[in-house]
């Protein structure tokens, strides 16, 4: 599998990153090409590539064509921080677009602020934002608004309140476990159990036995890792617990579907995005669908998005001076995207809101969209 996801990012990269004059406008993407989560990597590539590709046919930036410059971050926070070196050794970079996992931004965040760059990112821990970095740029809704999302929707909507939390322990699924437990208990729902686990594990026995015994109607999951959704999803369902689940975003990955097949299907997740959650997320996954042959993710639509507000942001600037991207960021005001309609508060927060889907055999019908105030 990993061979021929190597392949496949080998291909990918060969044609995102051809040869440019040296007038070119460069931006670094910081990504998963090797490691146990390339193939979340390989979409969040095309998402780039595609927007890059979008934007240099009519014409670039500023009578600029763009860049893209890749560094991998092998799956590994190490290896997060490395590549952020390597690109921040670059000062013809002008702007990055950095790793979707929390615990990776998280690690890297000193280098990202030494290297005075923006830098978009995709982790939605609340806190990745609040550390005094003025360069981090947040394309998703954080889990402040997924715990809110998830735990509406549940409460309200499912008129559920015996609820079971399971969530990775690291950054990302601790914080987003703690949001949904005060989300749930505002709501009147305290949860009947509460259980983490480490990423990349290979039994979830434990847990399915332990949500099995709390006769939780529901489960509200944080799992970093599509592949541990999978793993997950199959063991839920092989051991009897028919529990309603609705989980977060790595919950509507291709990349769970694949694993899990049937045994995902009826849970719900909340999304940031959905081709039918609005125009500009059903334009482009027909682009990229046309372009790859795929159905498109999270991974690659908030990258896609990304790389369009660093577009917006120069244009708007009328420059590529980093301090004058960073504000013209700040400035954006309704700028409408696949993910929705970005408002950037003075912590680098873009968007409030997520959409709820359900799985219907593998493939994600639109509910709702939830909206809080920004």
């Amino acid at each position: 599998m990993r061979f021929q996801i190597s392949l496949v990012l080998s291909t990918i990269l060969s044609a995102a990153v051809p040869a440019f004059a040296a007038d070119t406008i460069k931006i670094g993407l910081v990504s998963e090409i090797t490691g146990p989560n390339a193939e979340a990597g390989a979409y969040t590539v095309n998402g780039t590539s595609l927007a890059i590709e979008q934007i240099n046919k009519k014409g670039g930036i500023l009578g600029r064509q763009l860049e893209l410059v890749v560094e991998d971050t092998q799956s590994t926070n190490p290896g997060t921080v490395l590549a952020f070196s390597k690109l921040g050794g670059d000062k013809d970079i002008v702007a990055m677009i950095g790793p979707i996992r929390s615990t990776q931004v998280q690690a890297a965040s000193p280098t990202i602020a030494k290297a005075g760059v923006p830098v978009m990112i995709g982790g939605t821990d609340p806190s990745l934002t609040k550390v005094n970095n003025p360069w981090l740029f947040r394309c998703r809704p954080n889990d402040t608004y997924s715990s809110r999302v998830i735990a509406d929707f549940g409460v309200n909507s499912l008129k559920l309140k015996k609820w079971a939390i399971v969530h990775s322990t690291d950054a990302f699924g601790s914080g987003g476990k703690k949001a949904l437990e005060e989300a749930l208990t505002g709501l009147g729902a305290t949860p009947v159990l509460i259980q983490g686990y480490t990423n990349n594990t290979q039994d979830f026995t434990p847990v399915v036995l332990a949500i099995k015994k709390s006769g939780a109607e529901i489960i509200g999951s944080y799992m970093t890792n599509s592949t541990d959704v999978g793993i997950f999803a199959k063991q839920l369902r092989q051991l009897g617990v028919t529990a309603v689940w609705i989980g977060s975003a790595s919950i509507v990955t291709d990349t769970a579907i694949k694993l899990a097949g049937e045994a995902l299907n009826g849970t719900y997740g909340i999304s940031d995005f959905n081709p039918d959650a609005n125009a500009e997320a059903k334009a482009f996954a027909q682009l990229y669908r046309d372009k790859y042959k795929l159905e498109p993710d999270i991974y690659s639509s908030w990258a896609f998005d990304a790389v369009n507000l660093l577009a917006t942001s120069m244009t708007n600037a009328k420059s590529t001076k980093s301090d004058d991207i960073r504000k013209a960021i700040l400035a954006l005001r309704e700028h409408k995207g696949v993910e929705g309609n970005f408002r950037f508060d003075q912590n680098g927060d873009g968007l409030a809101g997520y959409n709820v889907v359900k799985n219907s055999s593998s493939k994600f019908v639109f509910v709702k969209h939830i909206e809080f105030p920004h």
